[in-house]
């Protein structure tokens, strides 16, 4: 009955993960197709681009901090933090009635949205064992791939039968249902023991990101003009302050981002190859739809499709890799992964207005494929290779580093756009063709790094690779069969050395 109880409470508590990733995924593309409408009714033109990046900002500073307050104080109470912020956030989102409110409101979302994937990630790394947890990221890659697919056709529907306002308040309902069932059946595992908090390594790292990005927005690489005066002096405190944080967690009790994880050559190919994944994935989903209506004269429609052959791919790929990936290892499938991202790239630089729109298809479904085997396997190999106390923070460092590496290629690619394009004068979808193109080649040359820094990944099979210090507690059924087999192998044992005594 007991062993009943707590399949049931496990099965309650990854339902309720699921649907927390689910809004966290959805909320990212729902409101770009409710947007116009927005920017109609609340004026505030010129602050369109910060409704999005106020959330995309928040969500990413605050990835380390939600990582390691679980790692010090459990799971179940910060998850439900998390999503409290995202509930309050979405619904005075959805009662804003100037830009500037949206984009305080949204800034609040996404503080507590960065918190849902990273911890459910770690939800999921306490509550299954080595052999299960390829199969359960999977299954939380797949409720990632359809909130992606789901959200601007919902953010359309929704907004045009009722109110952009029900893009933000849809959310309620389904986060306090997930709220319930992660805070009725989740159990932290915590000693008790009050540990300290590292505010100044909590403070350096977000302001450190939050200079860094609000320096790319303000630098001219999305395609703007030249920049603005601040911009330097930003990227040389985000510098600053990065140096500082290094000296300050050197010295932490806790410290905010450990640095001896980064010593460690698996966690530090991770994080590398990481951040190269985070620069093609996202240049990826920005540009792509842009390509489809500029450059091959496709319609909005059209351009709002075009990312879906890379999220099937991704999707049934993720499926697949987290079933396959202990019998393989980590390395072939990130190596093989990014292999076919590269050679998708490769492919759409080849993409003009007369070639067929499935060659289009099987490339994004290439790269799919590709992203499909690389997310997963450096997400379980990440948890896997990390002490217990550090499961937390090695899963939000590894979000968080595909985060920054997405912020930073979006820029780039935008700047090799922009350069590429006449000055003060429309382009025409030629033009536009070969400006993104140039792109395309820069992510193909990132692709192909990402492959040179994935072979500095520790060859072996996870079973291997597992920290010592790493495997979840045993269910008391399972503890209990280890322990008898244990005392029959010590009761052979005796046996077999009174009879080679006699």
């Amino acid at each position: 009955m007991s062993e009943r109880i707590e399949g049931t409470r496990r099965a309650v508590a990854t339902a309720g993960v699921l649907a927390g990733t689910f809004l966290a995924a959805v909320e990212t593309t729902v409101v770009a197709a409710a947007m116009p409408t927005v920017a109609d009714q609340l004026g505030g033109l010129s602050y369109y681009s910060w409704v999005f990046s106020a959330y995309l900002l928040t969500s990413t500073v605050s990835i380390p901090l939600w990582g390691k307050l679980s790692d010090l104080y459990g799971r179940r109470r910060f998850y439900l933090w998390c999503i409290g912020l995202f509930l309050v956030g979405s619904a005075l989102s959805g009662a804003a009635q100037t830009m500037p409110q949206l984009i305080l409101f949204r800034a609040l979302q996404g503080f507590g949205a960065g918190g849902l994937l990273p911890l459910g990630m770690s939800v999921l790394g306490d509550l299954y064992t080595l052999e299960e947890r390829g199969r359960m990221q999977g299954l939380l890659s797949g409720v990632w791939g359809v909130a992606s697919i789901v959200g601007p056709l919902t953010g359309g529907y929704v907004t045009e039968l009722f109110s952009w306002r029900w893009v933000f308040y849809l959310n309620i309902p389904f986060g306090i249902a997930a709220a319930v069932a992660v805070g009725s059946a989740l159990r932290d595992r915590t000693t008790g023991e009050r540990r300290p908090i590292d505010y100044a390594g909590a403070a350096l790292v977000m302001t450190s990101v939050t200079l860094l990005v609000l320096a790319m927005s303000g630098s001219g690489l999305d395609g703007g003009a030249a920049g603005a005066p601040w911009v330097v002096p930003a990227y040389g405190g985000a510098g600053g302050f990065a140096l500082l944080l290094v000296r300050v967690e050197r010295r932490a009790a806790e410290p905010m981002v450990p640095l001896d994880l980064l010593s460690d050559r698996m966690v530090a190919a991770l994080a590398g190859t990481g951040l190269l994944v985070g620069v093609a994935m996202f240049s990826a989903i920005a540009y792509v739809p842009l390509f489809v209506q500029e450059g091959l004269g496709g319609s909005a429609v059209e351009a709002g499709r075009a990312l879906t052959p890379l999220i099937l791919g991704w999707v049934v790929m993720s499926m697949i890799t987290g079933r396959v990936v202990l019998r393989i290892g980590y390395r072939p499938m990130v190596l093989t992964g990014l292999t076919c991202v590269t050679l998708g790239f490769l492919g759409l630089t080849r993409i003009g207005q007369e070639s067929s729109a499935w060659l289009l298809r099987a490339d994004l479904a290439l790269m799919g494929i590709g992203l499909g085997m690389t997310m997963l396997s450096l997400v379980l190999a990440m948890q896997n290779v990390v002490a217990r106390r550090h499961l937390g923070v090695a899963t939000s460092f590894g979000q968080f580093t595909r985060s920054i590496g997405g912020a930073v290629g979006v820029a780039l690619l935008g700047a090799v756009i922009a350069g590429s394009l006449p000055l003060g004068q429309e382009p025409t979808a030629a033009e536009m063709t070969v400006a993104i193109h140039r792109a395309f080649w820069f992510a193909t040359l990132v692709s192909a790094l990402a492959v040179v820094s994935a072979i500095r990944i520790p060859a072996g099979l996870p079973a291997d690779l597992v920290h010592p210090d790493h495997e979840p507690d045993e269910r008391p059924q399972e503890a209990g069969d280890r322990r008898q087999e244990a005392g029959g192998q010590k009761a052979e044992g005796r046996e077999a050395d009174g009879e080679s005594a006699a």
